[in-house]
């Protein structure tokens, strides 16, 4: 039997609840959950503890200024979360940047009286995580059949454009960038994503978080591709955040810049998600790597070339 009343705390969450077929049973969700659209009816529990808007570089600096004085991030409606009474609770474990953590969790619920919910926590730092987070999350909706059925359509999803791109005769470098200021590299699942599109990856390793990098080590590298998918950022707040890379004389001087090889694409909705849109991330990646190959229709909703001219920037 599936639970009656589900809360999600975290986008991905939400998606996979909804992918197994339960979003009728969602009762509550995180301030950051809006796919499907039709979830943010839905009351938001969470809200973060700093000011979301800025740029980049102010951003960080919040959050740091956060974690040092070990204050959390983000806070939880304690109250409206009781009055909700879930019968499960999805969060995670893995970044306390990124979503509501399994310890604030357990604090919002630590006074309740009477049956306590069931509190599934997530933390995928690969692909195959992500997978089998999927199950997880079905084994506590009392549907494990649907987990292990929709984790293998996905996987196959990928595995057909993975034999698509094994079979091209190119394989261009591309650097992901997750975080223009400071300048971040793309971890976790993502130099996965990269390598079965057809190609290298530059920086960041595999079940690893995202790295610090320098710019001068981008500039020595010289990819083919960059690819700019800033967490948390749609497509145009990362338009209006280039300007301390465009700056940089180095900048124009580099291979994807001079080839108009330069993307931006939508690491809030895409890319960032450990959840089932993992596989249109691949999409997009497979577009934007090989697109005499790939069509399948992102760009412009998802993804667009940052310059048109093959100069670069002006």
């Amino acid at each position: 039997m599936p639970p009656h009343r589900i809360v999600t705390l975290l986008p991905s969450a939400t998606e996979i609840v909804c992918a197994l077929g339960f979003e009728h049973l969602l009762v509550g969700r995180s301030h950051e959950c809006d796919y499907p659209p039709s979830v943010t009816k839905l009351p938001a529990l969470t809200a973060p503890t700093f000011n979301v808007e800025g740029t980049s570089a102010e951003i960080d600096e919040r959050v740091r200024d956060i974690v040092t004085r070990a204050l959390s991030v983000y806070r939880v409606d304690a109250a409206m979360l009781a009055e909700l009474r879930p019968d499960v609770i999805v969060t995670q474990s893995q970044c306390d940047v990124c979503a509501v953590s399994m310890s604030e969790v357990e604090a919002a619920v630590s006074r309740w009286t009477g049956a306590r919910p069931t509190i599934v926590s997530l933390a995928p730092y690969r692909l195959g995580d992500v997978w089998k987070d999927i199950e997880t999350v079905a084994i506590a909706l009392g549907t494990t059949e649907r987990g292990v059925e929709l984790a293998e359509r996905l996987k196959e999803r990928c595995a057909a454009i993975e034999r698509r791109a094994t079979a091209l005769a190119t394989r261009p470098s591309v650097a992901c960038i997750e975080w223009i200021e400071p300048l971040m590299g793309a971890g976790n699942w993502m130099p996965e994503l990269v390598e079965m599109a057809g190609a290298a990856n530059v920086f960041g390793l595999t079940g690893e978080r995202s790295p610090y990098i320098a710019f001068e080590d981008l500039v020595r590298r010289d990819p083919d591709i960059v690819m700019l998918a800033p967490c948390g950022f749609a497509v145009e707040r990362t338009m209006k955040e280039l300007a301390p890379l465009e700056r940089k004389p180095e900048w124009r001087a580099m291979k994807a810049v001079r080839e108009a090889r330069v993307f931006v694409a939508d690491g809030n909705q895409y890319f960032n998600r450990s959840g089932p849109r993992l596989v249109e991330s691949l999409e997009i990646l497979a577009e934007i790597v090989h697109p005499e190959t790939f069509r399948f229709g992102h760009e412009a909703s998802a993804w667009r070339r940052l310059y048109a001219r093959a100069d670069g920037p002006a």
